[in-house]
């Protein structure tokens, strides 16, 4: 029988609470950011990016990005790009004053993380437009969380008569849903919240994110579409509703300074090309 001082006592039960602590950080949840490269978008004249024509014959190039945020929970898709099938077109495909065109697959970009449709838990979009859910019928058997308002608006009457777009997420009709007025809370712990500020479409919506390190992180959908117009405050000419979305401008931008946010513009190329390269991640 082996026999223990006090002190051997007292020492094995600081080690036994040490390795616990060990063991709870290990375990506490973790979020990470990955950055996808779902399309690029080359605008001849930015006049229509503002109302009162404030870009008129300014060319820019935007970025089409797809969000991953993988949590110790859950796998989320934010945003899906462009239709995928982009990418077997070369040339891309222009028109009305854009060119579009894409590098690489959402599938095979997953890929390289072991990753699949089926892996992501969450489906969820700032809107209905097709550079942002141009993929989301992939992600028919994730649970899909949209605003109401979305929701009412994707499959409205007017929303099927444009087949094309309709085609692309008509898969979600039946899908698991979520659907919120104001906000939703993916995890129940605060680390990623989507909002609904709605204006550019009816029920669009932005993504706040909480990283352990980096902070606070505000992805823009379509609210504010690059650097120049959040500057001026700008409202482009393709809105549902041009004065919310004014509205909603306002409240992105005190939500932002009340959370001391990072604001990332999701078609802004210096913000895309400031967080790590896929497969790097923010965390």
């Amino acid at each position: 029988m082996k026999f223990f001082t006090i002190q051997t006592f007292f020492a094995l039960v600081l080690a036994s609470l040490a390795g616990g602590c060990v063991q709870e950080r290990a375990i506490a949840p973790a979020i990470q950011l990955y950055a996808m490269d779902c399309g690029s978008i080359d605008v001849d004249d930015m006049k229509s990016f503002s109302v009162d024509g404030a870009f008129a014959g300014q060319s820019y190039a935007l970025v089409v990005p797809c969000y991953l945020i993988r949590h110790a929970e859950g796998d989320v898709i934010w945003d899906t790009g462009f239709d995928q099938s982009l990418a077997d077109m070369p040339g891309g495909i222009s028109g009305g004053g854009f060119h579009s065109s894409m590098s690489a697959r959402l599938t095979d970009q997953l890929q390289e993380l072991g990753l699949d449709v089926n892996d992501i838990e969450f489906l969820a979009v700032s809107h209905s437009h097709p550079d942002h859910a141009g993929n989301a019928g992939l992600f028919k058997n994730s649970t899909f969380i949209i605003s109401a308002a979305e929701h009412a608006y994707m499959f409205s009457d007017e929303a099927r008569d444009n087949a094309e777009s309709f085609k692309a997420y008509a898969p979600l009709e039946d899908a698991r849903t979520i659907q919120f007025d104001d906000e939703h809370d993916v995890f129940g712990d605060g680390r990623v919240v989507i909002k609904k500020l709605p204006g550019h479409t009816p029920g669009s919506a932005v993504l706040l994110l909480r990283l352990t390190n980096a902070g606070p992180q505000l992805l823009t959908g379509d609210l504010i579409t690059h650097s120049a117009g959040r500057r001026l405050g700008a409202v482009p000419v393709f809105n549902t509703d041009i004065e919310q979305t004014r509205r909603s401008i306002a409240a992105f931008e005190a939500l932002a300074e009340a959370q001391g946010a990072r604001v990332i513009i999701q078609h802004e190329p210096k913000d895309f090309e400031a967080l790590p390269a896929f497969p790097a991640w923010l965390d």
